[in-house]
């Protein structure tokens, strides 16, 4: 049999689709052991293109909706920091903090007291608009954590409101021969007790 395309050649394969026979110059391999014309070949190709293409699609659409869903540790620090920050910022404008708890009793040591105070003195002008209180048993119980029973502690110390200085704080009569402290807003004062040298 004779090559569809050219005469003078003897035919060695036959087209897959068509059945056409062809000569070795005419022949296209399609797969291994497939083989076909040329326009056959053509056909074939280009019908498979079409299906790699559909897949190609299916395939993006697929890889899109996965990455839609997942979330990476970014996201998931953005989220909490988010919350971190709304939380920290109701905190700072709907209130102030809840007094300290104490950690040792005032009968032993007065200057444990004067100390727990000015804190609740500066946390009362922080939360009330850098103001102070008339009384030191105003702080109680929102700034200064103490029972009915303790405050009379408060009367140990001297508490004035100052013009100049915000106020002074300090022991009503110190231990002899200690120094006596002055606790003001924007510092302490030293001074000496009247009982020293006597």
């Amino acid at each position: 049999m004779q090559c569809k395309n050219h005469p003078d050649e003897v035919a060695e394969y036959f087209c897959t689709s068509c059945h056409a026979p062809l000569c070795n110059q005419c022949v296209e391999e399609v797969r291994p052991g497939v083989y076909a014309c040329f326009q056959c070949a053509m056909l074939l190709s280009v019908s498979k293109g079409e299906s790699t293409l559909a897949d190609k699609r299916e395939r993006t659409t697929r890889d899109r909706s996965k990455k839609k869903i997942r979330w990476g540790p970014f996201q998931y620090f953005l989220v909490v920091s988010s919350i971190l920050i709304v939380v920290m910022w109701g905190v700072v404008i709907f209130g102030g903090r809840s007094a300290p708890q104490r950690t040792s009793t005032f009968s032993k040591n007065s200057r444990v007291l004067l100390f727990m105070v000015h804190g609740a003195l500066k946390r009362y002008a922080h939360y009330e608009g850098n103001k102070y209180p008339e009384r030191l048993s105003e702080l109680v119980p929102r700034y200064l954590s103490l029972r009915e029973s303790e405050l009379s502690d408060l009367n140990r110390l001297s508490y004035t409101r100052s013009p100049e200085d915000g106020y002074r704080l300090s022991l009503s009569r110190p231990e002899k021969g200690d120094m006596n402290i002055i606790l003001l807003p924007k510092g302490i004062q030293y001074v000496a007790s009247k009982d020293e040298g006597a």
